[in-house]
């Protein structure tokens, strides 16, 4: 199917709910003018269109294949990707002083997020990149800046994040790779890396010219636990003094995933220093690998809640064309029998208008979230905690969002939609992924009520529902969700709640929040523009969406005993 970027409601998006045009008042962004906005928006969506969707669906059925350590993409990756780097897609956010533009995040956001929409699979290459850029920008050294940023901001080297390994899974305290001090030689001062980790997105492939792995490992004596993680540069090849490439590094893809779907991403193990020659320099102390993890994450979650929206980006055009041009059956209680386009028929229009209402609604959210990162690099202390406390909200309902969406694309194809020829299955193969990684849902739900919640001794969750509460009083429906949330989150904070208790109620509690911030945002849009369309997805939002969250209340409240009157045996058994 073709693709077209949704360049009006981003736009729409990134003025009113990120605020754009007041960030371009700040002397560090003041070059984001809304004609430069615009420009990017469209360009960004032009180029995804001609260069990125058309590959989609062979990135699908040909996937990503591994041969004797190489990876190779099907055919048109590699001169897509080198015309995203020619064109500097990449630079938009990176640091100015590394060749990066210096633009709001904001405006980064929005690339992704079109690329994402145009090829999914694909966009996970330059998303963990951006990743990698943080992490080193945070905590590199000066030199390692040097190094490795110019490259990595134009896109010319990739880079990847490294933590699971086979036995570990989400317990990153678990790792057993190891990093040895090297003392003597060309490479003293560095360390031996040797381990195996899984799970590697773009792990290895040949698009980049090189490939930047930053790995946690241990180095000898660390203390157990998460305490005991260090950070490591590893590169493919690797890099001379003078910047040129050198040998190939001692490390390698052992294979690739057969995956549900990002088939053309290749999710690779990687074996690390299978000859003893695996060399990694330390990125910031040792012993204080998570913290310079947690920036790269942190980054990476936000685009992930990303990825539910492009998701169901692409998902929704796919099914309003197809609810437009087939048709079927005459509309209910017409005295016409003559068959219409299926989108006449009231449970078909309200599939629709739900995946619109959900798109455009996480689409707020996202950059809601975007801006408030921006003024926290603009140095406004509230924006960024409130971004730190919007990062779960965004990651895991986003991406649920996505997955819901992708699913109702399937129905409205009905038993088309059931087969591979059609493509609305590889979106909801797709989408599945993003509820996974980067922090299962369920662990940024738990991030929320035993970490976010407990900010400025709730204040921050408090202050953003009050907001919400207070500007929403002519909207009723998101008012009343925005107030239930904060006193489920005082009963959470009052002690009357165990731990196990706030657990067992943390998904409906993050929905419940996530949707009050998505709806209190699509409200402000529809204000804005006082648009038709938007006043009326922003309805079907008010009135069957964010229902339903208020209804979650209950369940959020219900504690945890509930789930442990079977003990595990009786569940299992």
């Amino acid at each position: 199917m073709s693709f077209i970027a949704p360049t009006e409601d981003q736009v729409l998006a990134m003025r009113v709910c990120a605020g754009i045009d007041e960030l371009a008042a700040h002397e560090r962004y003041a070059a984001a003018t809304p004609d430069l906005v615009e420009a990017i928006a469209e360009g960004i969506g032009a180029f995804a269109a001609g260069e990125w969707a058309p590959l989609n669906r062979i990135g699908d059925t040909q996937g990503s294949r591994c041969a004797d350590g190489v990876v190779t993409s099907p055919a048109g990756y590699a001169e897509a990707y080198k015309a995203f780097v020619e064109q500097g897609w990449g630079s938009i956010a990176g640091p100015a002083d590394f060749g990066g533009q210096g633009l709001p995040f904001t405006l980064a956001t929005c690339a992704l997020e079109t690329l994402g929409a145009a090829n999914m699979g694909f966009t996970l290459l330059p998303m963990l990149t951006v990743g990698a850029i943080e992490a080193l920008d945070h905590h590199g050294s000066d030199a390692q800046k040097a190094m490795y940023l110019p490259n990595l901001i134009s896109g010319a080297w990739s880079g990847t994040m490294n933590l699971t390994e086979p036995q570990a899974g989400s317990d990153v305290g678990a790792l057993r790779s190891t990093a040895v001090p090297i003392e003597e030689g060309p490479h003293a001062g560095k360390y031996r890396i040797a381990g195996t980790k899984i799970y590697i997105t773009w792990g290895e492939h040949e698009l980049a010219e090189n490939i930047i792995h930053l790995v946690l490992a241990r180095t000898p004596g660390a203390p157990a636990g998460s305490r005991g993680i260090s950070l490591f540069i590893v590169p493919k090849y690797h890099v001379n003094a003078d910047g040129s490439l050198g040998e190939r590094n001692d490390l390698r893809a052992v294979s690739v995933e057969h995956k549900l779907g990002i088939n053309v991403s290749p999710t690779c193990v990687m074996s690390y220093g299978d000859n003893g020659e695996c060399i990694g320099e330390l990125v910031g102390h040792e012993n204080e690998g998570l913290k310079a993890m947690f920036t790269m994450m942190n980054s990476a979650r936000i685009n992930v809640g990303s990825q539910g929206v492009q998701i169901a980006e692409r998902a929704l055009q796919q099914a309003r064309m197809y609810a437009r041009d087939r048709v079927q059956s005459a509309r209910a209680g017409s005295p016409d029998k003559t068959p219409v386009s299926i989108i006449e028929h009231p449970d078909v229009r309200r599939m629709i208008l739900r995946m619109r209402a959900l798109t455009e609604g996480s689409r707020a959210l996202l950059y809601y979230t975007a801006g408030q990162v921006d003024r926290g690099l603009l140095g406004d202390k509230a924006a960024s905690a409130r971004a730190e406390l919007l990062v779960p909200l965004l990651k895991a309902w986003g991406t649920d969002v996505g997955c819901e969406v992708a699913s109702l694309g399937i129905q409205i194809h009905g038993g088309m939609g059931f087969v591979e020829e059609t493509g609305a299955a590889q979106h909801y193969r797709d989408s599945r992924i993003a509820p996974i990684y980067e922090g299962t849902n369920g662990i940024q739900a738990a991030d929320l009520v035993t970490r976010k919640l407990g900010m400025e001794a709730g204040g921050v969750l408090q202050a953003l529902m009050a907001d919400i509460s207070s500007e929403m009083q002519d909207v009723p429906e998101v008012a009343s969700l925005a107030k239930d949330a904060a006193a489920i989150a005082t009963w959470m904070a009052s002690g009357d709640a165990s731990l196990d208790d706030k657990l067992a109620g943390s998904v409906p509690f993050l929905t419940m929040c996530a949707v009050a911030v998505a709806g209190w945002q699509l409200a402000r849009q529809a204000r804005a523009t006082g648009s038709v369309e938007k006043t009326a997805v922003t309805k079907v939002f008010n009135r069957t969406i964010v229902p339903e969250a208020r209804g979650l209340g209950a369940a959020a409240m219900a504690g945890a005993a509930l789930y442990y009157e079977l003990d595990s045996e009786a569940l299992t058994g």
